[in-house]
């Protein structure tokens, strides 16, 4: 190839034109061995002795290795590029004839077959028109309209590009990161077409992991995606968990965004639908034996050992209304046997229940206890209106009116969390799974110690508490009542009496067991009539046979 050649190829533009003129001028550039004269380490300069009675100017980092020590001595013998003269001398450089030397070999040895060789090396300099290129110590020339680079680079930038052109004559050789670029476009577009068209399973290596995925090396330069969820038909998963960089995994080509330019691949397409197996195998109500996975305080996660993760809530985990966390009852990796409770294989959707296999509490209590029996449970919590007590595995009610007979007294006056009580069952209802209790019940009501020292027809005091449409309660003690019905109120006036007036009556009902007492005015005013008849009777008897006639005469 001649240099007419080269300037009338159409890819080369004006720049690039003049560049090569340039280059061909410097044809006459020498490369010989040169021997060093002097080295005048304080001015950073080598003379080298290069023929012709002429001596260059050598820069002394030329000569330098990476630790700054001297690679020459004086006397010894070094390749140089003699590229012009300056104030007479010749400009020299030793590593420019090292490169010259190498690009010469490299030409040599690709002249013949240099087409879609990708060079990868870093931008060491800058000529008029390009950049100069480096690779393992062969430069190249770069044309900036062959760059595709918008702003002026940094030295030592690292670029990618292919040959286009070699000059044995001159040395030089032409790369292009243009080329490189459309090449590589045109053949990730085939290979990600291919690999869409041919839904075949693919070895790629995993580049990088992420908090929502993780990058698959599957061709070389071309790098696709496995999203989260498209790792494990469990949903999404951390990657992190199951996979390292730099590990091989089968993957799939699923989906291509062009408007992203990003290849989505998958893991869990290389596997059978795991739901597919399972819809017809498992039903509603059957028991099977899983894994916990994922503990989370809303509940858990179990693995059926399929790929496939069931949900277990914290609700279902057991019969304990008051369960705080999971934690309390499971721990990752216990086997348990679980019911499945819901199965939708189209949403991929499983629930499944513990609580459901084990005794319910309620059950196993009404095989255990009956009304009327007497009972000691732990207080599990204290509210305003009475006390949950757990007996048997179930939680009763100690509502407050039966915490004592004492009528102002309630729960919270008295009881506290974890405190032992002994209580009497007073009802078990079956259909709503409640039961109450009553601590009253175990104690000595204030009527039946009242009812040791009074008995049915004893006359009391008391003093009216409150007045009512039917009658009247009168306070006998401090704690307790007696009810005088309106009709017993006798020869007194219901509209006559106030709160706060002492009042007598008869006894006439002392009932403990229902804890009930009634007086009675009226029948206190018969008693007393009785009574007044009784004495005048009395008297009568006492008179002799001659009083009464003397009283008769007397009259």
């Amino acid at each position: 190839m001649d240099k007419e050649d080269i300037l009338n190829n159409g890819e080369m533009n004006e720049d690039f034109a003049a560049m090569l003129e340039e280059s061909f001028k410097k044809r006459e550039s020498k490369l010989l061995n040169g021997h060093i004269v002097e080295i005048q380490e304080a001015d950073g300069k080598v003379l080298v002795d290069v023929g012709e009675k002429q001596e260059g100017i050598l820069n002394i980092n030329e000569i330098k290795d990476e630790e700054g020590n001297l690679k020459y001595s004086v006397g010894d013998t070094l390749k140089v590029l003699i590229s012009g003269f300056r104030n007479e001398r010749p400009v020299i450089s030793h590593k420019k004839a090292l490169a010259k030397e190498k690009t010469a070999e490299f030409i040599e040895k690709h002249k013949d077959d240099f087409e879609d060789i990708v060079v990868e090396g870093n931008i060491v300099g800058k000529n008029r028109g390009g950049y100069v290129v480096e690779s393992e110590g062969v430069q190249f020339f770069m044309p900036i309209s062959l760059s595709l680079l918008k702003a002026k680079p940094e030295y030592d930038r690292k670029i990618r590009a292919k040959i286009i052109k070699m000059d044995p004559l001159s040395g030089s050789i032409v790369i292009s990161r243009k080329k490189y670029i459309e090449d590589e476009r045109k053949r990730r577009k085939e290979i990600i077409n291919k690999l869409l068209s041919e839904d075949k399973i693919i070895e790629g290596k995993i580049k990088k992991i992420t908090n929502y995925g993780m990058f698959v090396e599957v061709a070389e330069g071309i790098e696709g995606l496995v999203h989260y969820n498209e790792i494990s038909y469990k949903g999404p998963v951390n990657p992190s968990k199951y996979y390292n960089e730099g590990e091989s995994v089968s993957v799939k080509a699923i989906n291509f965004n062009k408007e992203k330019n990003r290849l989505s691949l998958s893991i869990k397409a290389t596997q059978p639908d795991p739901w597919n197996e399972i819809k017809d195998e498992l039903e509603v109500g059957d028991a099977i034996k899983v894994t916990v996975s994922n503990i989370e305080p809303y509940g858990v996660f179990v693995d059926l050992g399929n790929d496939i993760e069931g949900f277990l809530h914290i609700s279902e985990i057991s019969w304990d209304k008051k369960a705080k966390h999971p934690k309390e009852y499971l721990n990752t990796g216990d086997e348990i046997d679980v019911e499945v409770i819901e199965i939708d294989p189209e949403n991929r959707k499983l629930r499944v229940s513990l609580k459901r296999l084990l005794p319910k509490p309620f059950e196993e209590f009404v095989k255990k206890y009956s009304v009327g029996d007497t009972v000691k449970g732990e207080v599990t919590s204290v509210t305003d209106f009475g006390a949950f007590i757990k007996i048997g595995g179930i939680e009763g009610l100690l509502h407050n009116q039966d915490i004592s007979w004492n009528k102002n007294e309630k729960c919270k006056d008295v009881l506290k969390s974890g405190d032992e009580v002994e209580v009497k069952i007073v009802k078990i209802d079956k259909e709503s799974e409640k039961v109450s209790l009553s601590r009253k019940a175990l104690l000595e009501s204030p009527i039946e110690i009242y009812a040791k020292e009074h008995n049915v027809g004893d006359i009391v005091k008391g003093i009216i508490k409150d007045i009512k449409d039917f009658g009247l309660f009168v306070e006998l003690t401090n704690d307790i009542e007696a009810l005088i019905r309106k009709e017993d109120l006798g020869p007194l006036k219901a509209e006559e009496l106030n709160k706060g007036d002492e009042i007598e009556g008869v006894i006439t009902l002392l009932d403990p067991k229902r804890n009930k007492i009634r007086l009675s005015v009226r029948r206190l005013d018969k008693m007393k009539e009785k009574e007044a008849l009784k004495e005048i009777n009395s008297q009568n008897e006492k008179l002799t046979l001659g009083e009464i006639i003397k009283d008769k005469l007397n009259k």
